[in-house]
């Protein structure tokens, strides 16, 4: 078996590189166009209408008597939250680089995260065919931005230069004039590969279907086959999500070990889900009854409603390696929504928080304070497609309000905040807390210097718990950070504390020391890589001090500049476009979000606020509690 996904920059041609595969492999009997929107991989209305990949899909095939899961993936920025889940679920990698612009701003921060997660990675050049296409320029272009170690896979003498550089038998083999035979050769750049120190590459044509073949082959040779064991205790991850008419919700649910099967019931979080259906994704999308997935597999499984993704279903400490969200790029941005039908309100957030299950990085949020449902995301094709989804999905048609960037805020000067939280009735929970602001950067920390026997510890670690709920919203509705929060003084009452009195308490000691202390804004910093041509840097360079930036390193990569810089978010969001029109298409950026500075004395940003305010005391105490009886706390 092989788990493997596709990852390209948008228009490299990553979907038409995947029906070739399906057609190769008798997976499917015509191969589609994402031009006609008849891509088997593009199985939304909005993918097909739109020619762009929105979520990742799989495919089941086999080719030469071996079973493979192909994911394709995203290319747009927008969407690399779902490019980001995928990693999750393969073993191994193919990144598809244009042989006519070679390495792009998002193929770097693709490869990057292939290498933070480990996954063994075959390079394919595509687009050859095109005019102005150089294979080796591009692989040139690999080697000097991302990575050195990269040949052509039929260049033997290169591959074993490369293997040589770690291998002190082959490197004395290499100086005696030795290749190693095929057999031997690939084996030793599986173990290369697998170090992520080696990257074989493959050049063709997707369009044309030149070179396919040969990747196939690759694949089967290099990339490696699953871990674990179907007689291992079960590990699995949830790493997607869809909604099927019929059916309801499915969990995309890679098995890393163990065996699932129909009927199984399974403790998910704090609750029993038990197994309706499993199914393995066909290349028509309508996938067909297996009844198990054992380890390896990738499937679609139904009945476990409202499971988040990123659940671990059996042991977590199986997972071959860290699942994280936000490695790839965070929401930049919030927009107000409104159904055009007023009377839809409800509807329409019922439909967003479906689709915030299927995207966890879709955060959606209703203010009680002003009546309005805001959410982040990552940028405004996503609100284009959110909004076209909502209106053919759902039948509701929205308006976005222009989107604000999502800003920070920290406590100005170091401040007290206390709470006594003794009424009403049975109640009781005194906190007196410390709020210092910490260098850019630094996030949260919290200590506790009170002695067990005036705050018992299993109370002080409840209010170690909830700071992250106090500091989701600060003065100015913002998540404050950059803070240390130091529990200095309280105490707990051996009779009328309940045991979540201090969960409902520390948000209102918080809250009251932000009040005393203030809290100043804080702007989103990017860190921008530009590929342009040559003749337009000093334009592009002007324009980086103009958008209050800082340039940090620049490179001549033949008649192409390469620029690295930090911009504020404020500033810059909308500079790509004109980046295209300066350089007629030729130039590109890639952002990516590495932290927050002090914005501008002058900028005013605000953001409703969720829920009650912990300020107002008999409000927040009725609200919390009624959170705390339903098992939930917003």
């Amino acid at each position: 078996m092989r788990n493997i996904a596709i990852f390209a920059h948008v228009d490299a041609g990553k979907t038409t590189l995947s029906e070739q595969l399906l057609s190769h492999a008798g997976a499917i009997r015509t191969r589609g166009a994402v031009d006609h929107g008849t891509a088997h991989t593009d199985r939304l209305p909005v993918e097909k209408r739109r020619g762009i990949s929105v979520q990742s899909s799989c495919a089941h095939f086999s080719w030469q008597g071996e079973k493979i899961n192909l994911i394709d993936t995203p290319g747009h920025a927008d969407f690399a939250a779902e490019v980001e889940r995928s990693l999750w679920a393969p073993d191994g990698a193919i990144l598809v680089i244009s042989a006519v612009e070679g390495v792009q701003p998002q193929t770097e921060a693709l490869f990057r995260a292939l290498q933070q997660a480990c996954i063994p990675t075959l390079l394919f050049i595509n687009k050859i065919d095109r005019e102005g296409a150089d294979a080796n320029a591009a692989l040139a272009s690999f080697r000097s931005i991302l990575h050195p170690a990269a040949a052509f896979l039929d260049d033997g003498e290169g591959m074993m230069a490369l293997i040589a550089e770690g291998d002190d038998q082959a490197a004395e083999d290499y100086l005696n004039g030795v290749i190693y035979e095929k057999e031997v050769l690939y084996a030793r750049i599986r173990a290369a590969m697998k170090e992520m120190a080696l990257f074989p590459a493959l050049c063709g044509s997707a369009l044309r279907d030149e070179g396919v073949p040969a990747l196939l082959q690759a694949i089967l040779d290099l990339l490696p086959p699953p871990f674990g064991k179907s007689e291992d205790p079960l590990c699995a991850i949830v790493y997607a999500a869809s909604q099927d008419p019929l059916l309801g919700r499915g969990a995309h649910i890679r098995v890393f070990s163990g065996v699932l099967q129909n009927r199984d019931a399974l403790n998910i979080g704090n609750s029993q889900k038990k197994i309706t259906q499993i199914r393995l994704w066909s290349p028509d999308g309508r996938g067909q009854d297996t009844g198990k997935l054992e380890a390896g597999d990738i499937g679609v499984v139904y009945g476990l409603q409202e499971t988040k993704i990123g659940a671990v279903i059996g042991d977590e400490s199986l997972l071959p390696r860290p699942m994280q969200l936000g490695l790839l790029r965070e929401p930049l941005l919030s927009a107000k929504i409104t159904p055009e039908n007023p009377e839809k309100e409800k509807e329409m957030q019922k439909a967003l928080f479906e689709l915030a299950g299927e995207d966890p990085l879709l955060s959606v949020a209703y203010s009680e304070e002003t009546k309005e449902t805001t959410l982040r995301a990552m940028g405004k094709m996503q609100l284009e497609i959110l909004e076209e989804t909502l209106r053919t999905r759902f039948s509701l048609p929205c308006r976005f309000d222009p989107p604000q960037l999502i800003y920070r805020e920290t406590v100005l000067a170091p401040c007290e905040g206390f709470v006594a939280y003794t009424m009403p009735k049975p109640c009781w929970a005194v906190i007196k807390v410390l709020i210092e602001p910490l260098p850019r950067g630094s996030g949260v920390e919290f200590q506790s210097i009170v002695a067990p026997r005036d705050i018992l510890p299993r109370y002080q670690h409840q209010v170690e718990k909830a700071i992250p709920l106090a500091l989701r919203q600060g003065m100015m509705g913002w998540q404050v950070t950059d803070v240390r929060i130091t529990l200095i003084d309280g105490n707990h009452h051996e009779i009328h504390t309940h045991p979540l009195d201090f969960i409902v308490a520390t948000p209102m000691a918080v809250m009251d020391g932000l009040r005393r202390g203030g809290t100043r804004l804080l702007e989103p910093l990017l860190e921008a890589h530009f590929t342009i041509p040559e003749d337009c840097a000093g334009r592009v360079m002007s324009d980086i001090i103009r958008m209050r930036g800082q340039m940090e390193s620049s490179q001549r990569s033949g008649d192409m500049m390469r620029i690295r810089a930090l911009l504020p978010a404020a500033t810059s969001l909308s500079y790509s476009d004109t980046l295209l029109q300066l350089t007629g298409g030729r130039g590109g950026m890639h952002t990516r979000l590495i932290g927050y500075q002090d914005a501008p004395e002058d900028t005013v940003a605000v953001m409703p606020r969720r829920g009650v305010n912990p300020l107002d005391t008999a409000k927040y105490i009725l609200a919390a509690r009624s959170a705390l009886e339903g098992e939930i706390f917003d």
